[in-house]
Order: C-alpha cells, then sequence, then structure tokens
C-alpha cells in the first residue's frame, strides 16, 4: 500500500471546508496535561536519506554483543525464509482481513495458525492474536470475570512469580475495571509459588488463580496442584506460558484433572526477532465453554453454496461489529505480519523441530549455570527444575558487574533488584540454542574478569 501525504494545499483546503484554522484546533477537547508534544529521541520531519542515515546509526548502536538476556523476549534463530516469505505482497500487511471474497490467503493462514496453536497448548481454542503478552493476560482475566459467574469477588490470585511488566499492565488495563488482584509470594529457597501459599486463601471467592509456566525466574511451578486446587475452589485458572516450552513440558489444557481454562502467552519467540522492543504479539486459547468471551477473532473453515472449500471470520466479540455494552473487548489490533512469520516459523520447524529448540536451549541454561557456579562469588538463587532462564546470586553489586560485562560485549542478563529487592545481588540469565559452548565458556571468563575488577558490597 502506498504512502501518499497530502500537500499543504490540499490540508489547508481541507481545513477551510470544516471551517477551523489549523489540526491542532481539532484536538483542543484534549487536555493540554494529557498531551504529549514532544516525542525524546523522535526527532522532526527529515528527508528520506537523512532519516536512512538516522536509522541505521541507530541500529548500529545495538552493537553485536552476546545476549544472555530473556525475561520475556527471547534470541532464537529463525530461518531464512520465514522472513522471506512473511514479507511477501501476499502477505504484507498488518491489516485483519475483513473481505473473505479478497482475503482467502490471510484467512487461511490465520487458520492454520489457530490449528497449530491449540495443538501446540492442548487448549480447544485460539483467537488469532493480541497486542502482546502482557495485555493478553489483562484480556484473560476480563474474560475470567465474565465467565465465571457464580463469582461475586472479582478477585484474582496473581503469584509474585509472574512477570513483573506483564502485572503491571494487568493492573492498570483491568483494575480499573475493579478487579481486585491479590498478590501471592513466592519460596525464597526454589523461586517457585508452594500450593500453601494459595491455600492462605481457602474458602474465600476467587475468580480466577493465575500460574505462570514456567515462571518470571524461569522456574517450573507445580501446576497440577495448583490447577487442581483452584478448581475445587471454584476458580477459573488461567495459564501464563513461554509457547517454546510447550514442546517439551506439558501444556497448559492438560494440567491437573481438567486442564487450564484460559491460556496466555508472549508470542516473540515463534519466529519475531528481537528488535528494540518490539513488535510482539500476544497469544491466547481457551476452552470450549469459554470460546463465546475470549477478545478478538476467530477464522472458520467452510463451504460455499457449490460446496467448494473457503475461510472467514466467525466470532467476533468486540465493539467494532456489535453493540459497545455487548463487546468483550476493546482491542482492535491482532498483530497480524507477527501471527503470519509465526505459522510459517511453526510450519517449518515442525513439532520434532520446535522441540529440539526447547530441548538445545534447555541444556544451553545447564551449561551455563553451571560454568558460572565454578567461580568465586556466584551460586544458583534457587534449588528447583527450570526451562532455559535461570537466577544467578552475586557477592558483589549486579549493575556494576552487568554494566562492565556490557562493555566487553556481554549482555549478562537482567538485574532482578528492583523488582525483587529481597534476593539480594540477584541476575536473570538465560540461554537458548543459538549460544554455543563457545559462548557460554566465553560468558564465564568475561564474568570471572569483572569479578575481580569490581569490589563486593
Amino acid at each position: 500500500m502506498p504512502f501518499i501525504p497530502h500537500t499543504e494545499n490540499e490540508v489547508r483546503e481541507m481545513l477551510d471546508a470544516i471551517g477551523v484554522e489549523s489540526i491542532e484546533q481539532l484536538f483542543d477537547e484534549i487536555p493540554d496535561s494529557l498531551r504529549i508534544h514532544d516525542l525524546p529521541g523522535v526527532p522532526d520531519s527529515l528527508s528520506e536519506m537523512a532519516i536512512s542515515r538516522l536509522m541505521h546509526e541507530r541500529a548500529a548502536q545495538d552493537g553485536h554483543a552476546s545476549c544472555f538476556i530473556g525475561a520475556g523476549a527471547y534470541e532464537h534463530h529463525i530461518p531464512a525464509a520465514v522472513w522471506e516469505i512473511t514479507t511477501r505482497g501476499e502477505y504484507y500487511s498488518a491489516y485483519t482481513p475483513y473481505q473473505a471474497e479478497a482475503s482467502q490467503g490471510t484467512l487461511q493462514l490465520i487458520y492454520e495458525y489457530q490449528s497449530m496453536m491449540t495443538e501446540l497448548t492442548a487448549m480447544d481454542v485460539s483467537n488469532a492474536s493480541l497486542y502482546d503478552g502482557a495485555t493478553a493476560l489483562a484480556e484473560a482475566s476480563l474474560m475470567a470475570v465474565r465467565a465465571n459467574r457464580k463469582s461475586k469477588s472479582r478477585k484474582i490470585l496473581v503469584p509474585r512469580s509472574v512477570h513483573p511488566l506483564y502485572r503491571q499492565v494487568t493492573q492498570a488495563i483491568a483494575g480499573a475495571q475493579e478487579l481486585d488482584f491479590q498478590s501471592v509470594d513466592f519460596e525464597r529457597e526454589k523461586g517457585s509459588t508452594p500450593l500453601s501459599a494459595f491455600k492462605a486463601h481457602e474458602g474465600e471467592d476467587i475468580t480466577a488463580v493465575v500460574i505462570p509456566q514456567p515462571n518470571f525466574f524461569g522456574s517450573l511451578e507445580e501446576v497440577d496442584a495448583i490447577t487442581d486446587w483452584a478448581h475445587e475452589n471454584g476458580a477459573l485458572v488461567i495459564a501464563v506460558v513461554n509457547p517454546t516450552s510447550l514442546a517439551v513440558i506439558e501444556p497448559p489444557g492438560n494440567w491437573g484433572e481438567k486442564g487450564a481454562d484460559i491460556m496466555v502467552g508472549e508470542g516473540q519467540p515463534l519466529g519475531v526477532p528481537l528488535s528494540s522492543g518490539g513488535p510482539y504479539f500476544g497469544i491466547l486459547c481457551c476452552s470450549q465453554k469459554l470460546v463465546r468471551q475470549m477478545p478478538g477473532r476467530l477464522v472458520g473453515r467452510t463451504v460455499d453454496e457449490d460446496g467448494k472449500e473457503g475461510f472467514t471470520l466467525t466470532l467476533q466479540p468486540r465493539e467494532q461489529h456489535i453493540r459497545r455494552s455487548k463487546a468483550t473487548s476493546n482491542i482492535c489490533t491482532n498483530q497480524g505480519l507477527m501471527v503470519t512469520a509465526a505459522t510459517i516459523y511453526m510450519a517449518l520447524l515442525g513439532a520434532e523441530g520446535l522441540a529440539r529448540v526447547a530441548a538445545v536451549s534447555h541444556q544451553r541454561t545447564r551449561q551455563l549455570r553451571d560454568a558460572v557456579s565454578e567461580l568465586n562469588g556466584v551460586n544458583g538463587a534457587f534449588d528447583s527444575p527450570y526451562f532455559h532462564e535461570t537466577v544467578i546470586r552475586l557477592d558483589r553489586p549486579a549493575d556494576k558487574v552487568l554494566d562492565a560485562m556490557a562493555e566487553r560485549g556481554v549482555l549478562g542478563g537482567l538485574s532482578l533488584k528492583d523488582w525483587y529487592p529481597e534476593l539480594g545481588e540477584a541476575i536473570l540469565v538465560c540461554a537458548t540454542e543459538t549460544k554455543t559452548e563457545d559462548d557460554i565458556r566465553a560468558y564465564r571468563d568475561v564474568l570471572g574478569e569483572v569479578l575481580a575488577s569490581v569490589k563486593a558490597a
């Protein structure tokens, strides 16, 4: 789709036609305190040549550091074919395919995506994506309140081992709609949430329980026991997962006796590269009984009057298509292009390939943890099973250590001090299949050098 800007004369003609002096006047109903007049780091309009040079300069600032940071965004190898196909003209749009007669290819692709996601998660139904993993959790919380009509409390138990940013986004979106999010603490020795922490709420009116698997620390939770406890206490279960991990660990549809009711997560690990903060896309699946409460869209397969196969949008419980008061969500941005990449990525790797990615990532993280544990002043923070992230604890300031490692070309992990000060000088580290044994030895050597130069706390 070409970008054709309006000329100044055309803009003037339009403003004269509607009787206003300037474009700014169109926004005069918005209080000035809510307006953002300048975006830090974003320059005024530039020529194509100047913006190209600027973007290359900023891309170069990313450098080629060896990245061991995960925390919700993961570096995986993406076969070259994924984005060669994704950026073909037939797919290169994030726009929703409303006109079925002109969009059969995109609709079929979304249908394939939904089918793959339900197989991967063992859930009944998948939508066609949301904005990102954090907003997907907010939507799932609202969905649970609508679906669990026996519960009147609007209370949702959220472990502190859920990604801190997910918790903040969910509180910001759903907290304003009078949902009561109650925090559940984790066990210091294991980095996971014991069943006993949930049992402290036994007998209360609980609408839903959130279970991360793996959790923000990379640790695995006792999902079967927690799921069964939640159902026995009348609560729905919202699973928060890393899709790559589901190739090797039990998917949420099989947790406990009945499985999770809703599943959300970040789809970025499935073929979307790290790119200075985005774009990402949220995944959301649910059981069949909750399908009419699901935000977003569904694509279905059908036949026309001649018996020919076709694809079309089916359930669309959003306010663009139905009355606002009947809408389940006002989310209008599905991440169609990212879903396209994820579908091609999963199709190319297949179940066996995805399992190899997950298994090698786990193996590399174990090697990383073993390697750094050889160093004086470094210890594993938790004694529990993990997937491809783990927490290590240092005997000196983590922020200084990470800064010094970055100067040597190694992004050594994420300091947890701001979010979890009780863990001390703790770092969340991650290794995926992109890391070699040489990369891990290099990490250990650089960390050893830095520890020798940074004073202990």
